[in-house]
């Protein structure tokens, strides 16, 4: 298994990036090497292997990498969450709040069952309002939200407090900064 400390050697750190004083987290260097990529879907499934979950609802971009991964590794459906006018067939749709504006994101309508237990996961953590956004449209289909995957947590951001307390559910990460 991969550690924290060896998983953030394959996180590539961009300074001013999308704009000045950000620092962007960038897990290319990650995807490019296999076993790395391999023990992080290990890490994370072993995580939930015995949740009896029926999907992975994964969101747009970074997050269908492992997401897809996730869902193969434990055998469950594989729901993509995207940007709003990406998807084909009838959908809902979730806005939230971005730092200046808002934002939304979309699902089919179809995606799921009433009473399915899934697994949303994204590459990274920070305010949670992706991740809330996503489960919000679950819990409208009538799904159950039973835990939230990251790869990165950006503890300084509020994300983790935000998603525990409005969802009853703990986030699960390897990597914290």
């Amino acid at each position: 298994m991969v550690k924290e400390l060896k998983i953030q050697s394959f996180i590539r750190d961009v300074p001013d990036f999308p704009k000045p004083g950000i620092v962007f987290r960038d897990i290319t260097p990650l995807l490019a090497h296999p076993e790395a990529r391999k023990s992080v879907v290990e890490e994370i499934a072993n995580n939930y292997q015995d949740q009896k979950i029926d999907a992975i609802a994964a969101v747009e971009a970074r997050g269908f990498i492992f997401g897809s991964l996730l869902a193969e590794a434990l055998g469950v459906a594989f729901i993509p969450v995207r940007k709003s006018g990406k998807l084909p067939f009838k959908k809902i749709h979730e806005e939230y709040a971005l730092e200046y504006g808002t934002a939304s994101i979309e699902m089919h309508e179809d995606a799921i069952e009433p009473g399915s237990r899934v697994l949303i996961h994204d590459d990274l953590l920070a305010t949670g309002g992706t991740a809330s956004a996503a489960a919000s449209m679950i819990k409208k289909l009538g799904g159950e939200v039973v835990g939230f995957s990251f790869v990165i947590n950006l503890a300084f951001l509020d994300g983790e407090q935000v998603l525990t307390e409005r969802f009853g559910v703990k986030p699960h990460y390897l990597v914290s900064y």
